[in-house]
């Protein structure tokens, strides 16, 4: 079962249809949509501000959220993914995005719907990143446009595979 905790008298809020793994952990303000997974060794702090989490969001083995005391909340609306190990703190990330293995976004930054940045990628705090490009480097920058097959295929089939994918560990602690 996972490590859900109340911390300054927060207790996180699970919507329905949710995986979470056994060791990911979930801290304080947090409130968390339906049929969003919860992946292993994931941490979601929202011990020193809030983190408000859509639907069917993927957050994947090892990433991290947070936010900062008195300055920034974590929002993430409907259907993001967040790579392995990626850092996702303070900021604002809007609908169908993709946020890559090993990234990391950094207080105050927007992401607007239909954009992709790249594993490995650093967006500094304060940034905006324009709807429909794919960002990359250190410090990340637009790379190019997202056409409509990457949107596609990177994007909404990372969710519905995440949802799917879920289900097979769900399902797995209904038989036994």
């Amino acid at each position: 079962m996972a490590v859900i905790c109340s911390v300054r008298g927060f207790t996180p809020q699970i919507g329905e249809a949710c995986f979470l793994a056994e060791n990911a952990t979930i801290i304080g303000d947090v409130v968390i949509g339906n049929e969003c997974s919860i992946w292993f060794n994931t941490v979601i702090r929202g011990d020193v501000n809030s983190i408000r989490i859509g639907n069917q969001v993927n957050i994947q083995d090892g990433a991290v959220l947070h936010c900062t005391f008195e300055k920034s909340k974590t929002i993430l609306a409907d259907r993001v993914s967040i790579g392995h190990n990626a850092v996702v703190h303070g900021c604002e990330v809007h609908e169908n995005v993709l946020i890559g293995m090993g990234a990391i976004v950094m207080d105050l930054t927007v992401i607007e719907s239909n954009v992709i940045v790249a594993a490995g990628a650093v967006v500094p705090e304060n940034q905006v990143l324009e709807s429909g490009y794919i960002y990359a480097g250190i410090p990340a920058r637009k790379l190019k446009p997202l056409n409509p097959e990457n949107a596609d295929f990177f994007i909404r089939r990372t969710a519905e595979n995440y949802i799917k994918y879920a289900g097979w560990f769900m399902d797995a602690k209904h038989q036994g």
